[in-house]
């Protein structure tokens, strides 16, 4: 697409160099940045701060966000671009000059924050359910009379929040967009905060099953509400940031669990008190997002949907934004940004039907933004991320590691290297890009998983081989597919379609991860250890030539630019 400006914008437009280096004496969320106004390097219409259609090539200035030095362009005014052309010269676009958006950490820390909470929870169900299956089985610790739980029974207990996410996902695909990203994740701390009580109350096998199931469809609706709002509402120049940090969370979570976990494993009941901790979370991210705005960008889609009127949804958006970026109530800066927006969503969608059919998200952008969201969220776990970790403790073990005696302990030494390493994932997102990420990590998974085959084949001897084969995989894993895949998931889908796309692609991502957990035990009696890791190495190969092939480069580009330049 063309973009221009009249001369008068033109003579407004000033670029200035600037190598200057961020302030190392201030951590980035306890010292809001100086607003440094921005433009794009392209003609285009001028507008002083546009954060829905948040363009970005942004290192944020702060020494916890910039790691890599280097001399970065500084602009004088704010550009808004992809709206079309009033005259002059047309002049394609990069992704590298877009135009940013004033903001202070302040004011994007709760709207992150919240919604974040949301994939803690999913991540400390994983990690507590790991010692609450140990706690709930032992005659002395258990407190029950119904300890001794069939291989059946104890798989429901285990599996029971998956099913509920897998139920949780085909729920919200017809409802997403009527409920809105912020009620979406009201309702899910609810579920999350019954189905925490129940499990940690439960009378007996039903009803903890019930409180599983409950809990499940919390992390169904989680999962799909948490990028969509921190997508839509945050500053694209931190999107990859802030998405990554949700994954963060999550890894934050499954330590978090695996620390409690450890704490209550030798306490009578202590599988109550593991389930039961969920709770002041669940009550904290219910009443933090009660008192955020809902996403204007959902807003102004519900307006020009024609479901909601016009004028009154676009005041809310105002309103929405102003509160989101710590604005006066109805500034006038706000008002500009959702007037440009709304031109924008009026524009793409003039000559289609207001709302995206049912079967739409298969038809064309948005099955190529599928075949992107979906093949990565796909191949996240057909790579076996689900079963990797079963061989941790033997392979520490057999390498003389002591904390592999201990399951608890071996999981938090686990559990904080993957937080080490998706931090790493954090700091560079926004910074290298996706796709050296996934090109990289991808890539390390693939040679872990072939070291880990050899090693089980004919490298017994060398248990240290194994040990760097699994710590490459967690780390290779926590660099690319843990963090990207929903990185790219919230981005790519086309907004008349993004609700019902990502609950395609949540969906994908637990249903194949059912598949993968339960097919591992029968496949390693069938073909060996070494075989399933020679099976899962090759599968990991094919997802490196489908990153290299299909997955484009988002870095730098607002939402709406991704639908126009990329899907288009």
């Amino acid at each position: 697409m063309a973009y221009s400006c009249s001369a008068s914008a033109q003579t407004l437009l000033k670029l200035k160099p600037s190598s200057s280096s961020p302030n190392p004496q201030f951590p980035a969320f306890l010292k809001p940045t100086k607003h440094q106004p921005f433009i794009s390097s392209t003609t285009a219409h001028v507008d002083p701060s546009h954060p829905l259609t948040d363009r970005s090539h942004f290192r944020a200035k702060n020494p916890i966000f910039t790691l890599l030095p280097g001399p970065r362009t500084q602009f004088s005014v704010a550009a808004q671009r992809e709206y079309g052309s009033v005259g002059g010269e047309d002049e394609s676009v990069s992704p590298n000059s877009a135009s940013q958006e004033e903001f202070s950490w302040s004011s994007v820390i709760l709207p992150f924050l919240f919604p974040a909470l949301g994939g803690l929870l999913f991540g400390y169900d994983i990690g507590a359910t790991s010692g609450a299956t140990i706690s709930l089985q032992s005659p002395e610790l258990s407190g029950i009379t119904w300890y001794d739980l069939s291989a059946i029974q104890l798989g429901l207990v285990v599996s029971g929040s998956l099913y509920g996410a897998l139920l949780g996902s085909l729920l919200v695909y017809p409802i997403a967009d009527f409920l809105g990203r912020r009620r979406e994740l009201i309702i899910a701390s609810v579920l999350y905060a019954t189905g925490g009580l129940l499990t940690a109350f439960a009378p007996g096998l039903s009803v903890l099953l019930i409180g599983r199931l409950l809990y499940g469809l919390g992390i169904g609706l989680a999962m799909h509400g948490a990028p969509l709002y921190i997508a839509e509402t945050c500053p694209s120049q931190i999107r990859g940031t802030l998405i990554s940090l949700k994954e963060l969370f999550i890894v934050l979570g499954i330590l978090l669990g695996y620390f409690v976990g450890s704490f209550s494993i030798d306490m009578v009941g202590g599988w109550r008190y593991m389930y039961g901790i969920s709770n002041p979370v669940a009550l904290l991210m219910g009443l933090g997002m009660w008192s955020l705005s809902p996403s204007p960008r959902w807003l102004l889609l519900r307006a020009v949907q024609g479901k909601v009127p016009l004028q009154v949804y676009k005041e809310k958006a105002i309103f929405a934004l102003s509160k989101l970026r710590g604005r006066p109530a109805g500034d006038r800066v706000s008002e500009k940004q959702i007037e440009d927006t709304l031109v924008s969503l009026k524009s793409a969608y003039a000559e289609e039907e207001s709302e995206g059919s049912f079967l739409e998200v298969f038809q064309g952008p948005s099955l190529k933004a599928f075949v992107i969201g979906g093949g990565l969220v796909l191949f996240q776990q057909i790579t076996g991320q689900p079963s990797v970790l079963y061989y941790a403790g033997p392979i520490l073990q057999s390498a003389g590691f002591s904390a592999a005696a201990d399951a608890t302990r071996l999981s938090v030494v686990i559990g904080l290297f993957k937080l080490l390493m998706t931090w790493i994932a954090v700091l560079k997102v926004d910074d290298l890009g996706r796709r050296p990420l996934l090109i990289g990590g991808v890539g390390g998974i693939a040679a872990s998983l072939l070291l880990l085959s050899a090693y089980y084949k004919f490298l017994g001897g060398f248990p240290l081989v194994a040990v760097a084969a699994l710590l490459l995989y967690v780390g290779c894993y926590q660099i690319s597919f843990g963090p990207i895949s929903w990185l790219m998931v919230s981005e790519i889908f086309p907004l008349r379609t993004r609700g019902r796309g990502i609950s395609l692609a949540v969906l994908t991502n637990f249903g194949s991860n059912a598949i993968v957990t339960f097919a591992f035990f029968p496949l390693k009696e069938a073909l060996g250890a070494e075989n399933v890791f020679l099976l899962f190495g090759a599968i990991a190969l094919v997802s490196l030539l489908f990153v290299v092939l299909l997955v484009p480069e988002t870095k730098g580009l607002s939402l709406e630019e991704i639908e126009s330049k990329i899907l288009k």
